[in-house]
């Protein structure tokens, strides 16, 4: 059994007593819900215990309850509230599925859940084998620094940092007497990610322990040579810190300065860094000890300065006046050092407080200065990292007093600095940036070039997902390909969603273009003629539509379409616009070209449109309002009362005409509706040009989709139409047994062609869905 530590109180069955350490915790912040951290604590010992019975601990140096309850203290001395003292009781418990996260939320509540599910995720980067140095997949990052950077795009509730880090201090503590290997992969993990994560935040007082811990197993003979140098115990250093910082301020009370001092003791892992990076011996490190004073005004700074030398005697060569010369990145302060009390050496910074607020939070903040992982690109990781530190003093200043303040500035990150980078790993452990919203193909593609043209699948922690899913910070991709490269024309189509970076979308086209002309002709026809088709303008000659596009040939259309470098749509568009302009030169089939001198009769016209206005208002029942169309234009008359002829529901887009009815105006229809054309050669003085205008509206359109049967067939097309938001207006079915076939005709309300090709593709993704096209007439 795991010993109990003995600053733990310990009841008489040997067990911690825990009502005892409830008291012993309150000296570090109050404590608001003893009843629930009283529960949890029981919860979890309970949890322990039952694992020794069972002999399944999860590691020889320490059992859940108990570093549960060190986490516990290491954020009470962080002054964090009850629930993040629950959460950190638990979470062992949790991860080590001694309990369910469910569990927690319903016995704790969701904030407690929460909590610890953002710890889990963090957990991640321990749970997965990676090399920590140097840049992999292209990437111009350091692997560390995407690490870090995925840490922090992880952090919604800076709770959560700050439990993770509770986490890891207590597991390089217990990993003391573990074997090499596990000290040095645990020592690795905490000097590259968690203290550089303590450094950022500020958390001094976690920092240095987890530096000089990893240091200590890291580079064991350096870290014993320089405590060894040290001639007193860190204690003691502080001891004398604190003798230093009252006999300055009383010097500076006396003189009338109004000041506030504090002070520090250089932890080993500085100390050999700025012998290492100065190439200076021990004897010439003169901050080991450390004094810093704020004061209201830049006088005041020289007067401090005095103050520090009339007590101190001040050693030659070692001063610096930042605030005359203030640094490249704009950081101001004085620096001194002095032998002080027992003649030890020890550095003084004086700076204003406005200075220090610009040295901790600007853009020459001190974790900005120092670190190693700064990307001046990377805007909203500073931010977040500035916003967490801002989060982190007002919980010092506030305590436990409003869990309602700490929800609304989690819920103010999470509206102000949304992150527009996701890291994610590979099976090896690698971390792989990519922009939010970034897919499966994008990922492959991010790897390696012909992983993407190769990639036929995905699976996402292990499970499989569809290519367009949505990756997430922390997720792990594992990419399926085949054999032979065969890029989708579908991810292409920013309306499937299937690439969001441009160097995807730039290397799969780039692909096809590199195929053979026939394969791009043969492939470039095929998709042609089924657009057109699908969107019922299939009655434009091929050799027209590659006039217009300036194409010399239609082969060369087809070529340009197959190899990627035009998009169907885009002709589809040109075939609207060609049927559009109705020249009498265009030889449409299935059409009647307008009859000479049709152009001229605007006068008789207008007397028709005139005698329908008048017999319109006499109705004594006004026309559906739905009836009406606003967006059509009389060519040459302007605006007048319209409607869409049910025969063949005309939507923006067609080429359209009018023909003038008694009552309701001009009745609207496509140009090629054979109703339309039977009244042009029975009545052909009252057909009149029209044109689309600008309004926005919607129009019911019929559309057929094919598809095997199947059961739920019509519920997912249905949701897909609802995700979109199509208004349906019918919908009908018909099944065919012989061959395992349904075709549903639908008539949906849509704004434009181009809304209506959305349509398409998104129902083409439905599962055993053949085919989709518009029908000509209702």
């Amino acid at each position: 059994m795991v010993k109990v530590r003995e600053d733990y109180p310990v009841g008489s069955n040997g067990r911690v007593d825990i009502p005892s350490w409830l008291e012993q915790l309150g000296r570090f912040t109050p404590v608001k819900d003893s009843a629930a951290i009283l529960e949890a604590c029981e919860v979890a010992q309970s949890l322990a215990e039952q694992a020794e019975v069972e002999g399944s601990r999860w590691s020889a140096e320490s059992n859940s309850f108990l570093t549960g309850l060190e986490m516990a203290v290491i954020l009470a001395e962080l002054h964090l509230d009850s629930e993040s003292i629950i959460a950190a009781i638990l979470y062992r418990s949790v991860r080590e599925k001694r309990i369910t996260l469910q569990a927690v939320g319903k016995r704790f509540g969701s904030s407690c859940e929460h909590l610890i599910e953002g710890v889990l995720q963090m957990a991640a980067i321990s749970s997965l084998r990676h090399p920590l140095q140097g840049s992999v997949l292209g990437q111009t990052q350091n692997q560390v620094d995407n690490l870090r950077r995925m840490l922090v795009t992880m952090i919604d509730d800076v709770r959560v940092a700050l439990i993770k880090l509770a986490e890891r201090t207590c597991a390089i503590r217990a990993v003391k007497d573990a074997e090499p290997d596990k000290r040095h992969r645990v020592a690795r993990e905490v000097f590259d990610i968690y203290a550089p994560l303590a450094h950022r935040l500020g958390i001094g007082q976690l920092k240095w322990e987890l530096e000089d811990l990893s240091f200590r197993y890291l580079h064991e003979s350096a870290y014993k040579k320089i405590a060894k140098q040290l001639d007193e115990r860190r204690i003691d250093r502080q001891h004398y810190i604190t003798e230093v910082i009252e006999a300055l301020s009383k010097e500076l009370k006396e003189q009338g300065v109004q000041a506030d001092v504090d002070g520090r003791v250089k932890h080993i892992y500085s100390i050999w860094r700025k012998m290492h990076r100065k190439g200076i011996d021990f004897s010439q490190v003169y901050d080991i000890r450390a004094i810093r004073v704020l004061v209201p005004t830049i006088r005041d700074c020289y007067s401090v300065l005095g103050a520090v030398h009339s007590l101190w005697r001040h050693i030659p060569h070692e001063f610096d006046d930042y605030i005359a010369n203030p640094k490249s990145n704009g950081y101001q302060s004085l620096h001194t050092a002095v032998a002080g009390p027992g003649n030890k050496v020890m550095e003084v910074q004086i700076r204003t407080h406005a200075m220090h607020q610009d040295a901790e939070l600007g853009v020459c903040a001190h974790w900005l200065y120092k670190g190693t992982d700064l990307d001046q690109k990377s805007q909203s990781y500073e931010d977040k990292i500035a916003w967490l530190r801002q989060v982190l003093e007002w919980q010092e200043d506030l305590g436990d007093q409003t869990g309602e303040a700490t929800h609304d500035l989690v819920e103010q990150w999470q509206n102000n600095f949304v992150s527009d980078r996701i890291y994610l790993f590979t099976p090896e452990g690698h971390v792989v940036d990519l922009p939010a919203n970034s897919t499966p193909i994008d990922f492959a593609y991010k790897v390696h070039t012909e992983i993407g043209h190769c990639c036929r699948g995905a699976k996402v922690n292990g499970r499989i997902v569809p290519l367009n899913y949505k990756l997430k910070t922390g997720e792990q991709v594992q990419v399926l390909t085949s054999s032979q490269p065969k890029p989708s024309r579908d991810w292409l189509n920013p309306d499937l969603g299937y690439t969001q970076t441009s160097k995807a979308r730039a290397k799969i086209a780039h692909w096809f273009r590199m195929q053979n002309r026939e394969q791009h002709v043969e492939s470039g026809a095929q998709l042609l003629h089924e657009m057109l088709k699908r969107f019922s303008v299939d009655s434009v000659s091929g050799e027209l539509l590659a006039k217009a596009l300036h194409f010399t040939t239609v082969e060369d259309l087809h070529a340009a379409i197959g190899a990627g470098d035009l998009k169907p749509m885009q002709v589809v568009q040109e075939a609207q616009s060609l049927l559009e302009a109705r020249s009498p030169e265009l030889d449409f089939e299935g059409r009647v070209p307008p009859k000479p001198g049709q152009q001229t009769r605007k006068a008789s016209l207008l007397r028709a449109l005139e005698q329908a206005g008048d017999a319109h208002r006499k109705r004594s029942k006004p026309a559906r309002l739905e009836d009406h169309t606003q967006s059509i234009k009389i060519l040459g008359v302007g605006n007048l009362l319209t409607h869409r002829a049910s025969c063949c529901k005309p939507v923006p887009g067609d080429d359209i005409i009018g023909f003038i009815t008694l009552g309701r105006g001009v009745s609207i229809h496509k140009q090629d509706c054979l109703n339309v054309l039977q009244l042009e050669a029975q009545e052909p003085n009252k057909i009149i040009e029209v044109s689309w205008g600008s309004a926005q509206e919607t129009y019911p359109i019929d559309i057929e989709v094919e598809a095997y049967d199947r059961p739920g067939l019509l519920r997912d097309i249905s949701n897909v139409l609802g995700n979109d938001r199509v208004n349906v207006l019918a919908v009908s079915t018909r099944s065919d047994k012989e061959n395992s076939t349904a075709t549903m005709r639908l008539t949906v309300e849509i704004e434009s062609l181009g809304m209506l090709n959305k349509i398409f593709d998104r129902l083409r993704q439905v599962p055993n869905v053949i085919d989709t096209r518009r029908l000509k007439e209702a």
